[in-house]
């Protein structure tokens, strides 16, 4: 009996994928495969430990992914969503003449950055820091690991690049 009651007691608590999808759908106000909603469930594969307070946030402006994290432990992954089309501009009469404006970097080099890679369901990234400057859509250089080569990412916004 103390056995299994000590078994029991070191067997580690993993975060429920359930209830990352309920929190998920209540945040974006749209069901699962929704316009607006996740595109797929959080991967049941995934062992997270438990989080007592999990915070959620929009991953950018176009509302196409939530970021789930947690601080304590720290842990934060990102849950696709089907964006809801936004209405275009109306277009405008006159057309100012064109000014030739260079683009400011997003991403400067030295600068810490979260590099993240992912499909329909799940993502992952990695903390790096910027070998170079980029504009968004640019491709950098990112230092990853002090024993390996960079690898090549996109700059997205500040702080936020993809793998190509």
């Amino acid at each position: 009996m103390l056995l299994s009651l000590a078994l029991a007691a070191a067997a580690p608590e993993f975060q429920s994928t359930a209830i990352l999808d309920a929190i998920v759908t209540q945040f974006t106000g749209k069901a699962l495969g929704e316009q607006g909603g996740a595109r797929a469930p959080v991967d049941k594969r995934l062992k997270l430990q438990a989080c007592a307070a999990p915070q959620l946030e929009w991953r950018s402006e176009t509302k196409d992914a939530v970021v789930v994290r947690c601080m304590a432990p720290a842990w934060r992954i990102f849950v696709p969503v089907d964006a809801v089309p936004q209405p275009k501009p109306a277009p405008v009469a006159a057309q100012a003449p064109a000014v030739s404006v260079k683009a400011l970097p997003v991403i400067r080099r030295g600068d810490p950055i979260t590099v993240a890679a992912g499909a329909a369901g799940f993502s992952i990234t990695r903390e790096g820091i910027a070998m170079g400057d980029a504009v968004a859509g640019a491709r950098l250089l990112v230092k990853v690991d002090e024993k390996k080569a960079p690898i090549q990412a996109v700059a997205v916004e500040s702080g936020l690049a993809r793998l190509p």
